[in-house]
């Protein structure tokens, strides 16, 4: 399958793997598909590098569904088989542990905990060593920013880590692109976005700090980068390249 406009987001993928050493040979890959955007996106660079990366790799895409109604994953099943990836789907009852029994103030912390760990334990029984996230550039510097607004430390996600718990390891392809360059590959390509029907969608803490940087960047071109530049001098959280 041919995609249009996937130049610019593979050559940030490459690069991000090739940096941080992401990827080895024979390597079995997980990726996390929350039927978003960003998750889309990773499955088709990832599918597009295996094509000529040096280093031979298999791809397996997960789902982790929450039991949000409404979400229909048929779609993105029947493009991973497009694509020749194995596809699964690993329903959950985090949704109704959330928001109806333990009825959580703050819904977001608990799902995502919850939903990692349903994603890892389905990477390592589909067999893999990593599992690969979509977060990208914007991200990394959202949560840097969150974390040093709302709990005064220096740090973020990492590039590539190391569950000894699970032995797997996360990696983020994604590091280099920004969510415009994602935006822009997925516009130019019919891609089976599923709608995320979860009450708190785009009404979190996450979402008010990503609005108030792209303001700031808005006003200080550039702004973004120098951030971003500052976590890799800084070895933020291992940013520094190897």
């Amino acid at each position: 399958m041919e995609f249009q406009r996937i130049r610019r987001l593979l050559s940030f993928t490459r690069r991000a793997v090739d940096d941080y050493n992401m990827i080895e040979e024979g390597d079995r890959i997980a990726v996390g598909v929350s039927g978003g955007k960003d998750s889309l996106a990773l499955l088709c660079a990832l599918s597009d590098l295996r094509r000529f990366y040096p280093k031979k790799f298999e791809l397996v895409a997960i789902t982790v569904a929450a039991g949000f109604p409404d979400m229909d994953f048929a779609p993105v099943k029947e493009f991973c088989e497009s694509l020749k990836i194995p596809y699964i789907v690993k329903e959950s009852g985090i949704a109704n542990v959330v928001f109806n029994i333990r009825k959580e103030s703050n819904p977001c912390s608990l799902c995502a905990k919850m939903r990692r760990g349903s994603l890892h334990d389905a990477a390592k029984e589909a067999g893999c060593n990593k599992l690969a996230l979509g977060h990208h550039f914007d991200d990394a510097i959202t949560t840097f920013m969150l974390n040093l607004f709302k709990e005064g430390r220096i740090g973020c996600f990492s590039p590539v880590t190391y569950l000894s718990r699970k032995d797997l390891t996360m990696i983020r392809p994604l590091l280099y692109a920004k969510e415009d360059d994602i935006a822009y590959f997925v516009r130019g390509n019919e891609l089976p976005i599923v709608k995320n029907t979860c009450p708190e969608d785009k009404n979190t803490e996450r979402e008010s700090m990503k609005q108030f940087i792209d303001g700031l960047d808005r006003k200080d071109k550039g702004l973004k980068h120098r951030i971003f530049t500052a976590m890799q001098k800084g070895n933020v959280d291992g940013f520094k390249l190897p």
